[in-house]
């Protein structure tokens, strides 16, 4: 309080649930201007009468009474308040209504979901999911993650050691954006159902992945989990050293039957296997022929060795499309990605195992 019956500006503020600034700001518009303003401070003084209109004032902003029509409530008869105020609310409900119709529309289109060819989403499931966790120590990797935009459904799995990720196009695309983590084993059971159709419907409801088409209805349950952040493992990658166009089945040959690493020497004549434990052509004992293995490629950049567990690369190339095998490598410790030469639709990312015994093969 200022004396004399009179309000400092913060007086009035806290009497009327207004902020200082606000009352500046009424002062210059000449909605609530003071009965006194100091020449030498500036200050601005308010009479106690001005609290139940400064109340007023912040009443009709919370409803959103334009600034010239709350003057003319303020400074008109009762009569034309009432009118001015009826004309506003009118307009609020007419926007309301209007908001609501919208919001319909949205909803109808973003609950339609996405529209995708049958084939292509089994085949692009049967992928994907294959990089997902076996085990259930950490849930959400057992889990396939869908995601819906303007121009993709994106299908993505990791264990920590393998990652897949492959976009399919679609039919005819949603209206909206969503994504969800749905249990890889649910979605392993829908591949024959998915081949038998010509196109199927994908959204995500409360109650997990929807899949409609043919007249019938699949439902795959979620992971309620944050999924890792892969685009940043994508964007993280080095640069790539050496590039290796090979075949899928040449590849496939190498790794099959065993479960020790295999060790790829790599340079221009292509790639040089040789499954760790076995010793290279004359070492001492060595007697299988088979145990280092020539298989033609095309490499592009100098040459590397690198080493894989074949349970980690086996179902990578298993799933890759076409016949040939792109594989992009930073080092022998940072994770190659495996790609179909052809279609750059999926990509994989493989982690290489450490080279353990590398003295006996006389490194």
């Amino acid at each position: 309080m200022a004396g004399n019956g009179l309000i400092t500006i913060g007086g009035l503020a806290r009497a009327c649930g207004l902020t200082a600034s606000a009352l500046r700001f009424y002062d210059d518009c000449g909605l609530l201007v003071p009965v006194r303003v100091d020449e030498a401070t500036g200050y601005r003084y308010y009479s106690e009468a001005q609290v139940e209109r400064g109340v007023m004032i912040r009443r009709l902003r919370g409803i959103g009474v334009p600034l010239e029509v709350v003057s003319e409530i303020l400074n008109g008869d009762a009569a034309r308040a009432g009118r001015l105020l009826d004309v506003h609310v009118a307009e609020l409900a007419q926007r309301a209504r209007e908001a609501a119709a919208v919001a319909r529309v949205i909803k109808e289109e973003i609950g339609a979901g996405v529209v995708l060819s049958a084939a292509v989403l089994a085949a692009a499931i049967e992928q994907v999911r294959s990089a997902a966790a076996l085990d259930r120590e950490i849930p959400v990797l057992a889990g396939v993650l869908v995601e819906s935009g303007a121009d993709s459904v994106t299908l993505t799995a990791t264990d920590r050691y393998r990652l897949s990720t492959r976009a399919v196009v679609p039919v005819r695309p949603s209206g909206g954006a969503w994504s969800v983590v749905v249990d890889a084993g649910e979605l392993g059971g829908i591949g024959s159902w998915l081949r038998g159709l010509g196109e199927v419907t994908v959204r995500a409801s409360g109650e997990g992945l929807v899949l409609t088409g043919g007249g019938s209805e699949r439902r795959c349950g979620t992971i309620d989990e944050a999924f890792p952040d892969y685009r940043a493992m994508l964007a993280g990658l080095g640069a790539v050293r050496t590039r290796v166009v090979v075949g899928r089945d040449a590849l496939l040959a190498v790794l099959e039957g065993g479960a020790a690493p295999v060790v790829f020497a790599v340079d221009q004549s292509g790639l040089l296997a040789t499954c760790a434990g076995q010793l290279r052509p004359g070492s001492p004992g060595y007697a299988d022929p088979l145990a280092r293995l020539h298989i033609p490629a095309t490499v592009t950049g100098p040459g590397i060795e690198l080493a894989f567990s074949p349970e980690t690369l086996r179902p990578a190339l298993v799933s890759a499309i076409g016949p040939e095998i792109m594989l992009d490598i930073a080092a022998a410790d940072a994770p190659v990605v495996v790609r179909s030469a052809t279609d750059g639709e999926l990509t994989t990312l493989v982690m290489p195992t450490a080279i353990t015994d590398s003295k006996e093969y006389g490194a």
